[in-house]
């Protein structure tokens, strides 16, 4: 009966280990699955924050790296403008007289010679004015003869002072009238010589008073003209040059001989240069700038006065921290470079956030947020490939 107790005991006592055994076999494995998911937390929050090139891939991308130097940048002023001709370079035909427009000799984008015709005018007033001098022509040869006639006798002591006088004041009056009248012609164009020999006119020409080209046409054949009235625009663009504008805060930087370099929307991917001759000594209220005029030296394409450009003037040349443009990438609105280590046999690059400044060639100045050591590396090429690895390397971590 005893023996029969302990046996029932015994059994109870073993089954009561082997539960306490299970419990702990599920308290280990709980705590081991714990221990890996915030192993996974952790190693889902890291973010990468570097990219790794093995040698192959260092060698095959052919890198350069370097410790960043000072180097001898050219400073630059922001400015704007448009192309321009000097007011000597533009004339503008007018008629001195209202007439109409009979014939018209030019359309625009013609090219024009100095006193070349571009149109015909006629109007009852220019004969008039033909016939009127005439008259007056023929007076004053008449008016000449009785004053010689009572010079001699005057002279003779036969002739009346009063009468002298009175013919000398006649006739140069009418010397005045005829000069006058002969400037007027000659305003139209008309040879004064030809209405002497009788030949009225019934047209006049107007002339273009410079060579270029026809920038505007006015008119049409049959209107009629009032003096003064702008009837075509003439511009000579051998003389175009660069106007820009320089803001107040910049104007001390700038003076004449600097060079300029521009871009025109018209002539894409091309950059002309150009050579300050002249800077304006007061300023313009709105903006409040100065125009700056600079020479155009390597002129071609079709340059148009009034086109819009982006310029840049050289003003000074500098010292200053500087890398090549392909040392240099951007992501979102700031810009990066990379700093070098060598882990083993393999490369570690890390981006590193810097300020850009003047651009000079192919390099670009830049400036750090943080102060680093003079002797850090860094890659002179490839940024946009190793930003690359580092987004991979990012979304590697996040699966």
């Amino acid at each position: 009966m005893k023996f029969k107790i302990y046996n029932t005991l015994a059994i109870a006592v073993f089954s009561m280990l082997l539960i306490a055994c299970d419990h702990k076999k599920d308290d280990d494995h709980s705590h081991d699955e714990d221990v890996r998911t915030e192993e996974k937390i952790e190693i889902a929050n890291k973010k990468i924050e570097e990219a790794m090139l093995s040698a192959k891939q260092f060698e095959a991308l052919q890198m350069k790296v370097g410790i960043i130097a000072s180097r001898q940048m050219n400073g630059y002023v922001e400015a704007n403008g448009t192309l321009e001709v000097p007011p000597q370079s533009e004339a503008a035909i007018t008629s001195v007289v209202g007439a109409n427009v009979v014939s018209i000799e030019v359309i625009e984008g013609d090219k024009v010679h100095k006193n070349q015709v571009v149109a015909y005018l006629s109007h009852p007033t220019i004969i008039k004015m033909q016939t009127d001098y005439l008259n007056a022509y023929s007076n004053r040869n008449f008016l000449q003869k009785g004053y010689e006639r009572q010079q001699k006798l005057y002279d003779a002591g036969v002739g009346s002072g009063a009468n002298f006088q009175k013919s000398e004041a006649a006739y140069e009056a009418s010397k005045s009238l005829v000069n006058g009248m002969g400037a007027q012609l000659k305003l139209l164009n008309i040879n004064a010589t030809v209405v002497h020999n009788g030949k009225i006119l019934q047209r006049i020409a107007l002339r273009s008073p410079i060579e270029g080209f026809v920038q505007k046409v006015s008119v049409k054949i049959g209107q009629y003209v009032a003096p003064q009235t702008e009837l075509f625009e003439i511009v000579n663009t051998h003389h175009v040059h660069a106007d820009l504008m320089v803001f107040e805060k910049d104007v001390y930087k700038v003076k004449k001989g600097q060079k300029v370099t521009f871009d025109v929307q018209s002539i894409p991917n091309e950059e002309l240069s150009a050579e300050i001759y002249s800077v304006s000594k007061t300023f313009e209220d709105n903006p409040k700038a100065v125009h700056v005029h600079a020479e155009i030296e390597n002129k071609h394409g079709n340059l148009i006065p009034g086109m819009y450009i982006k310029g840049r003037i050289q003003v000074e040349r500098a010292n200053t921290m500087a890398l090549p443009e392909s040392a240099i990438t951007k992501e979102g609105d700031r810009f990066y470079v990379f700093s070098v280590e060598m882990e083993n046999k393999d490369w570690s690059f890390k981006p590193v956030e810097v300020i850009l400044g003047q651009k000079d060639g192919e390099w670009i100045a830049v400036k750090f947020l943080k102060e680093i050591s003079e002797n850090t590396k860094f890659a002179y090429n490839n940024a946009y490939y190793l930003i690359a690895e580092m987004k991979k390397g990012d979304t590697a971590h996040e699966h």
